[in-house]
């Protein structure tokens, strides 16, 4: 863990910031994210990027390889929320989620490994999202991004493991962070059919959120996968249920499972 060098996307606030200070405070080299970076008392350094811009990504990355030399550690965590019945949310705000969330993930991992190919070592850790097992009325569209990063990082993992380089998902469930103020939330059409059924759903959706884990539960969570010489290729990271509510998918039938999310957001 000493002076392991880590680059942490999306660290301004929530489970990226948490995870970064207390990293920091376990003797790590850290470097941040944000699209608007603000260096108050930080106790990393904290880097200008755009997930979505490729030029973004490289230039801040390069920055850290000229000041370390090395990247042990990336942990994608930069994400956008989305809601909203799927029929009325348009077409560039979802295009705006799978920018953030799957490909901007993406590209960030195509930055950094020449570098930890150079090395013959490296860690990936893709911050995915318990939501991502499951498809959820009204966050559909936010399910699905998750899901491909999840699904993408097991085709990865396969592809370079030869260099050296593990890639691992850590999906967690409901935490007490800003996600639900930087959220795209669908506008609904006049008279919409979904009305009454979506405002039940955002309301239990912002009631989980506020009600959320400690975000350096998360943190403790990494600092874990990081003395682990072998990650497994998928962590979970929440409430009991929210874990169970996967292996409920996995031994239910389907329609058992779909009634008892309905029965769960009153629809």
């Amino acid at each position: 863990m000493q002076n392991k060098v880590i680059f942490i996307t999306g660290a301004s606030s929530g489970i990226g910031l948490a995870t970064a200070e207390y990293l920091c405070k376990k003797g790590c080299r850290v470097y941040g994210t944000s699209r608007k970076p603000v260096q108050n008392n930080l106790s990393f350094t904290l880097l200008p990027m755009e997930v979505t811009d490729p030029k973004s990504i490289r230039a801040a990355i390069n920055r850290v390889i000229e000041s370390e030399q090395r990247i042990d550690v990336l942990i994608n965590n930069a994400g956008m929320g989305i809601t909203g019945p799927v029929e009325e949310t348009p077409y560039e705000a979802m295009q705006q989620v799978f920018n953030v969330n799957f490909f901007g993930a993406i590209e960030v991992m195509k930055a950094v490994l020449p570098q930890m190919r150079k090395q013959r070592s490296g860690l990936i850790i893709n911050i995915t999202s318990i939501a991502g097992y499951m498809g959820l009325p009204f966050r559909g569209i936010y399910s699905a991004s998750k899901g491909a990063l999840e699904l993408v990082t097991e085709a990865m993992r396969m592809e370079v493991r030869s260099f050296g380089i593990q890639i691992t998902n850590l999906a967690p469930g409901d935490f007490a962070t800003n996600i639900a103020a930087g959220r795209y939330t669908t506008v609904l059409e006049n008279k919409s059919v979904y009305a009454d059924n979506y405002q039940k759903s955002l309301n239990l959706m912002n009631a989980h959120v506020d009600q959320g884990e400690d975000p350096e539960r998360m943190a403790r969570r990494i600092e874990k996968i990081l003395q682990d010489q072998s990650p497994k290729i998928h962590y979970k990271e929440g409430t009991f249920i929210q874990k169970f509510s996967i292996v409920l998918k996995r031994i239910l039938p389907d329609t058992w499972y779909e009634k008892m999310l309905m029965n769960h957001y009153k629809l």
